[in-house]
C-alpha cells in the first residue's frame, strides 16, 4: 500500500515480534509497529560498500507525519547512492566521545605530570567551568563560536578567571587533536582578556614591623624561611625543598634543582651578603633545629 496516516493507524499491531510495512511509493521505507504500539518509519537499504542490508529509524509515528518522513526518507536513499551509510554514521556519532570523556581522560593522562597545586586548579576549573558548560557536548562538534561565547560569559564575571579556564580547555583539545578525537583546535584564536599585573612591595615601616614580628616568633625555623624569602624571592615550595646541598656559600650560589622549580629547569640562583650569612647561622644550628618541611626539605 502507500502508506498515508489514515492507513497507518488502521493498521492493526503484531501479536508478539515487530513488523514492518512498506511504502508502494519510495522503495525501503517504511513504518514499523511493536506489540506495544510504538509506530516508527524507518528506512531499509543495502550500503553501497559491502551490500549489508542496513535500518535507518527516521522517527516515531506522531513526531512525523508520513510525508515529512517519505520526504526524508527520499533525502536518506541520496544520500545512500552517494556511497553514503546513514545508520552507520549515526553510530559512529553515538560512540563518538563527549567532553565528558575527554576531561576524564584529560585528568587521568596529563593532570598528574603537573605540581599539586597545578593539579588542584585545574580540576576546580573543569569541574565548575568546563563540564557544565560541554560535558554532554561531542568533542568533535565544539566549534570555534562556542568556545568563543563561553569565554564571553566567564569574562564578565572575572576576566582573568577566564583567560585561566581556556587555557585548561585549549591545552584538552590540542591533547584531542594528538589522540585523532578532532582535527583541529576551536580555543585556538580566542582572543584573551587584557591582564594587569599587580606588583606590591613592603613599605620601610612594614619591613620594620615584620623584622620585629619573626624576632620575637618562637619557632625561629619558620622565622628563618620567612626571612630567606624575603632576602632570595624564592618561592616558598622552592625554599622548603631545599637541602643544603643545593647551596655554595663561598661562590654565593643556590643552584635549584629542576624538580623544585615551576619551569621544571635548573635555575642557578646568586646569593647576597645577608642571605648567606643567614644561611651560615643556620647550618651552624641545624644539629639543634628540626627541619623547616619534613624529611627531605631543608636543613638536612
Amino acid at each position: 500500500m502507500r502508506l498515508t496516516d489514515i492507513e497507518i493507524k488502521r493498521l492493526p499491531l503484531p501479536e508478539r515480534d515487530n513488523r514492518t510495512t512498506f511504502d508502494d511509493a519510495v522503495k525501503g521505507f517504511g513504518i514499523r509497529l511493536t506489540p506495544t504500539g510504538a509506530r516508527s518509519f524507518i528506512l531499509a537499504y543495502r550500503r553501497k560498500s559491502d551490500g549489508k542490508q542496513r535500518r535507518y529509524t527516521i522517527g516515531p509515528f506522531g513526531a512525523w507525519n508520513t510525508t515529512q518522513a517519505r520526504e526524508e526518507a527520499k533525502r536518506l536513499k541520496r544520500v545512500v547512492d552517494g556511497g553514503g551509510d546513514p545508520a552507520g554514521e549515526r553510530e559512529d556519532s553515538r560512540a563518538a566521545p563527549r567532553m565528558a570523556d575527554l576531561c576524564q581522560r584529560f585528568e587521568a593522562d596529563y593532570v598528574p605530570r603537573k605540581r599539586p597545586t597545578t593539579q588542584r586548579v585545574y580540576k576546580q576549573q573543569i569541574a565548575a567551568d568546563i563540564l557544565p558548560e560541554f560535558g554532554e557536548a561531542k568533542v568533535a562538534a565544539v566549534s570555534h563560536a562556542d568556545v568563543d561565547a563561553w569565554h564571553h560569559r566567564l569574562s564578565k564575571r572575572a576576566p582573568t578567571h577566564a583567560n585561566r579556564a581556556l587555557a585548561v580547555l585549549s591545552k584538552m583539545f590540542s591533547l584531542a587533536v594528538r589522540w585523532g578525537i578532532r582535527e583541529s583546535n576551536p580555543a585556538r584564536g580566542v582572543e584573551r582578556n587584557q591582564e594587569h599585573k599587580r606588583n606590591r612591595y613592603l613599605s620601610g615601616a612594614e619591613l620594620v614591623r615584620l623584622s620585629n614580628a619573626l624576632a620575637e616568633l618562637r619557632d625561629q625555623g619558620a622565622a628563618n624561611a620567612v626571612r630567606l624569602l624575603l632576602l632570595t624571592g624564592a618561592r616558598r615550595g622552592e625554599l622548603l625543598a631545599a637541602k643544603w646541598g643545593d647551596f655554595d656559600l663561598k661562590r654565593a650560589l643556590w643552584v635549584k634543582p629542576g624538580a623544585t622549580t615551576k619551569q621544571k629547569t635548573e635555575h642557578r640562583v646568586p646569593l647576597s651578603a645577608a642571605a648567606c650569612q643567614l644561611l651560615a647561622e643556620m647550618q651552624e644550628q641545624a644539629d639543634d633545629q628540626p627541619p623547616l618541611s619534613g624529611p627531605g626539605g631543608m636543613l638536612v
